[in-house]
């Protein structure tokens, strides 16, 4: 077996783990308003184990979080007569419309792991008229502060892990490619909406030079 591409302490400073969405309403655990087949009790467990692992190794750590206003435009009680998972055109794009979810100051927006575990909590979704599966940007393109955080720790390299595979962890992942960044997808670590949507978030991250790995291999 080769060695980690972690296991040197310069890897370990150049190296910024981003955990994705682990709040109540993406779990099963929580019973949430879009929970996420998998995302369960044990899998939560594990996400937080391993996480404070990567912490006590010196790793630094930030977090997603889904921050949404009572009238986000993904909600489909903000449009009469939608229904949820109805898709309608925005913004030049097809947007999905979610069930009401992560609304702020909500108990399950909340993360599922103590926040103080965090160097940084990036919040995004903050704007009632764009959705944001990236952490980012939203899909306005205003960013969330993300890219400025990892540049000024010095990080040009991330771990990935959450929810959900084929949504916001895709997103984050491919958009830290695109800014440069190496990016490793950490899979047993992350839960998708759909096997088939999942296969094909995959794929499509393997073809943007996007490493898939375990957590054993941190």
């Amino acid at each position: 077996m080769s060695p980690s591409p972690f296991s040197d302490p310069d890897a370990i400073a150049e190296t910024g783990v981003i955990v994705v969405d682990l709040q109540g309403d993406f779990t099963t655990l929580k019973q949430g308003a879009l929970a996420v087949d998998g995302a369960d009790a044990a899998y939560v467990k594990e996400v937080e184990q391993v996480t404070l692992r990567l912490k006590s190794a010196e790793f630094t750590l930030f977090a997603t979080q889904d921050w949404h206003p009572k009238d986000h435009v993904s909600f489909f009680t903000s449009l009469p007569g939608k229904q949820a998972f109805d898709t309608i055109e925005i913004h030049g794009e097809t947007q999905v419309l979610w069930p009401p979810h992560c609304v702020q100051d909500s108990g399950n927006a909340e993360i599922l792991i103590n926040p103080d575990t965090f160097s940084s909590v990036v919040k995004k979704g903050t704007d009632s008229r764009f959705d944001s599966y990236s952490g980012f940007q939203d899909q306005g393109n205003t960013p969330t502060g993300l890219e400025q955080l990892l540049r000024a720790a010095d990080i040009t390299r991330v771990a990935v892990y959450g929810l959900a595979t084929d949504y916001c962890v895709k997103a984050t992942a491919m958009d830290a490619a695109k800014r440069g960044f190496e990016v490793f997808l950490v899979e047993d670590l992350c839960r998708g909406v759909a096997p088939d949507t999942t296969r094909e978030a995959l794929e499509e991250m393997k073809q943007q030079g996007i490493h898939i790995i375990t957590s054993n291999e941190i």
